[in-house]
C-alpha cells in the first residue's frame, strides 16, 4: 500500500484545524494509534512554524505545499515554504541549549526531532524550502 495525497493552503495559523482534517482523511488503520499521533504532532509544529516564522511578513495568500506520503511500513511528511531558510542542524543545537519554560524559541523543531524518526530541511532547486519528516512502524 502507498498512497500519496497533495494540499496547498494559505499561510494562516486559523487554517491549521483544515490542515488537521485533511491530514485525519488519510488515516489507515494498520497505522498504530500512537504513530499516527505522533505525525499528526510533527504536521501541526510544521505547519505553525512556515506560517510563524518562514513566511512571517509574507502575504497570507503565500502557500503551503503538504505531501503525505502513506506506505506499509512509514509515513513521510513534506512541507514546501517559499521562506529564506535556515541552518537545520544549527538551529536545534540552539534551540536544545536555550530549552527552558521561558524561552520557546525552537521549541517545536525540538518536538519534530524527538517524535520522527528522519528530520531533514533543505532548500530545493526551484528555490523553496522542504521540510521532510519520516516516521517508521
Amino acid at each position: 500500500m502507498k498512497r500519496t495525497q497533495q494540499l496547498r493552503i494559505k499561510s494562516d495559523a486559523d487554517l491549521l484545524s483544515e490542515v488537521l482534517q485533511w491530514f485525519e482523511q488519510l488515516y489507515h488503520p494498520s497505522i498504530p494509534q500512537r504513530t499516527w499521533l505522533e505525525c499528526q504532532t510533527a504536521l501541526a509544529e510544521g505547519f505553525i512554524n512556515v506560517v510563524r516564522h518562514a513566511h512571517r511578513g509574507y502575504p497570507p495568500e503565500t502557500p503551503v505545499q503538504i505531501e503525505v506520503s502513506i506506505q506499509d511500513q512509514g509515513l513521510e511528511i513534506k512541507i514546501w515554504d517559499q521562506g529564506p531558510g535556515f541552518n537545520l542542524e544549527q538551529r536545534l543545537q540552539k534551540a536544545k541549549q536555550n530549552n527552558s519554560e521561558q524561552n520557546t524559541s525552537g521549541r517545536g523543531l525540538l518536538i519534530m526531532h524527538d517524535i520522527m524518526d528522519f528530520l531533514d530541511y533543505s532548500r530545493t532547486p526551484e528555490g523553496q524550502n522542504c521540510l521532510t519528516l519520516i516516521k517508521q512502524y
